[in-house]
């Protein structure tokens, strides 16, 4: 392997010695830490492999900016981000272009109008972020099952209360659902 190819922070397999995690690059020498400690080797004699997986773009018979484009939406989707043209989507059909009028109890105070597609903006907001904090704990390494279990019924309950909103959806599947309803 080059040096060259070499960052800090790279995971690397030797022959020998296991695998590592790069901490330092001089011109012709890593050191690199192993389990049983830190190393210098000299990575285009010693046989090292990258431990992590990579890409070339050498022949890539694709538009880069196709490419990029395909990729950051991949991204975006495992996020959970959305367009805002594909929630209204979401929004029913009798409530898009909407207003949303909140009336204070004091008369002498003005109301507040939002357009009912920035509101549902916001409420399928709320359900990305709950639907990646689920991700996250049922993915957490440190909590234990039964932690896991006790947090995913917040997480419910979270879901439980925004079941109020469901009447502005277009279809039943994108609804929230509460404890005992997945």
């Amino acid at each position: 392997m080059k040096i060259e190819s070499m960052h800090i922070g790279m995971r690397i397999h030797h022959p020998q010695y296991g695998s590592g995690v790069v901490k330092a690059l001089t011109e012709h020498a890593a050191e690199v830490r192993f389990e049983d400690g830190v190393r210098a080797i000299a990575p285009e004699v010693s046989g090292i492999q990258p431990a992590e997986p990579r890409v070339a773009f050498a022949g890539l018979e694709q538009p880069l900016d196709q490419f990029l484009e395909q990729a950051l939406e991949a991204l975006l989707q495992r996020m959970g981000w959305e367009k805002p043209e594909a929630v209204v989507d979401e929004l029913g059909t009798r409530w898009q272009r909407g207003r949303m009028v909140l009336h204070p109890s004091d008369a002498t105070l003005q109301a507040k109008e939002i357009p009912l597609e920035v509101f549902f903006h916001k409420i399928i907001g709320i359900r990305n972020q709950l639907r990646v904090l689920e991700q996250k704990i049922n993915a957490h390494s440190v909590l234990s099952d039964a932690d896991k279990i006790e947090m995913q019924q917040y997480v419910s309950r979270c879901y439980g209360a925004m079941t109020t909103f469901n009447l502005l959806f277009a279809r039943k599947g994108s609804e929230f659902k509460g404890t005992g309803q997945k």
